[in-house]
């Protein structure tokens, strides 16, 4: 019988889970709107029936022993989602105890982007590394540190929130309550509003101009771009001048051997990672200058932080099975 595990991702826009083996081979794929659901537990049951429909054609050697979420504020140690800034379901939410009473396999939940960060280190360019980050840009920004090969969880189970530290305590408003917040200004949500604010402030002609807010995209703003628009590519500058900025502030508390770029604002390629590591290397304390490399995820946009999530159930199998051999 092939033992394979249920990974998910549950982001800001959209949910994504694949059925995995342990050598990182995706049996199945698939995702769910997760703004489609104005309450938790509907949210809960359209997911745990799109799995066993999932489930229900996977081969008849093969079974699932275990289920691993990726979660913004997903709470390691409880299993639960607490007061996740970029969902609109708000309190604890007890999703991994919720999934074991569903389908009787144990479930661990962890951060999106630690999870994305187990998925590099296993499958991706993390490979054999021992001290790295992981900063996830989405529709917020997470990351997940990596020290010594191990995971950072942190006294609370919540470590690493490195998108709620301050790029300006006056500034734009976030949905943690504070103002300011590096995700305001370096995530999807951020560049959309960097363009705006942009749009505001100068008078060059810019395709942009005719988007509104609510339809406008990364995509449209990379787009416009590589055309030579001087807003989109203004926008781009600046949001790699405030991530380069808060990477080297990040790099002195770990000194990583790399910080990975992962999700769907590092499509844009070099004018997200160019000005990034240019303002990165200038604010760097001088000791760790040329040291430190930013990469993109060695991992698919979608498999890295699916198979990151499953991977966590095969790190609690074998620590039971340890612990068994162990007596």
């Amino acid at each position: 019988m092939k033992d394979l595990t249920v990974g998910i991702d549950i982001g800001g826009t959209n949910t994504k889970f694949g059925i995995v083996d342990r050598e990182g081979h995706v049996y199945h794929q698939g995702n769910i709107a997760t703004t489609d659901y104005e309450e938790f537990n509907d949210f809960f049951d359209g997911m745990a029936d799109t799995m066993r429909e999932a489930i229900h054609f996977l081969p008849k050697d093969t079974r699932v022993v275990g289920i691993g979420v990726g979660a913004a504020n997903g709470n390691f140690y409880n299993g639960t989602i607490e007061q996740a800034t970029n969902l609109k379901w708000k309190g604890v939410l007890p999703l991994a105890s919720m999934f074991i009473k569903e389908f009787n396999v144990p479930c661990l939940l962890t951060n999106d982007a630690n999870a994305a960060a187990v998925g590099e280190m296993i499958y991706g360019k993390a490979k054999g590394m021992r001290d790295f980050v992981m900063i996830t840009l989405g529709t917020g920004l997470g990351s997940g540190f990596v020290c010594n090969g191990e995971l950072v969880n942190g006294r609370h189970g919540i470590a690493g929130e490195v998108g709620h530290t301050s790029v300006n305590p006056n500034g734009r408003d976030c949905n943690c309550g504070k103002r300011g917040c590096l995700e305001t200004y370096v995530s999807a949500t951020g560049i959309r509003r960097t363009v705006y604010k942009l749009l505001a402030d100068h008078l060059e002609p810019s395709e942009l101009r005719s988007i509104s807010f609510d339809e406008l995209n990364t995509k449209m703003i990379t787009e416009a771009a590589l055309r030579g628009d001087v807003v989109a590519q203004h926008a781009f500058e600046y949001t790699g001048r405030i991530l380069g900025m808060k990477l080297a502030e990040t790099a002195v508390h770990t000194d990583p051997e790399a910080i990975f770029l992962f999700g769907g604002l590092t499509l844009a390629g070099d004018l997200i990672f160019k000005p990034t590591i240019r303002h990165m290397e200038e604010n760097l304390m001088p000791l760790y200058r040329g040291k430190i490399n930013v990469l993109p995820s060695g991992l698919s946009n979608q498999a890295a932080p699916i198979l990151g999530a499953s991977s966590l159930v095969w790190d609690y199998l074998d620590r039971q099975q340890r612990k068994s051999a162990a007596g």
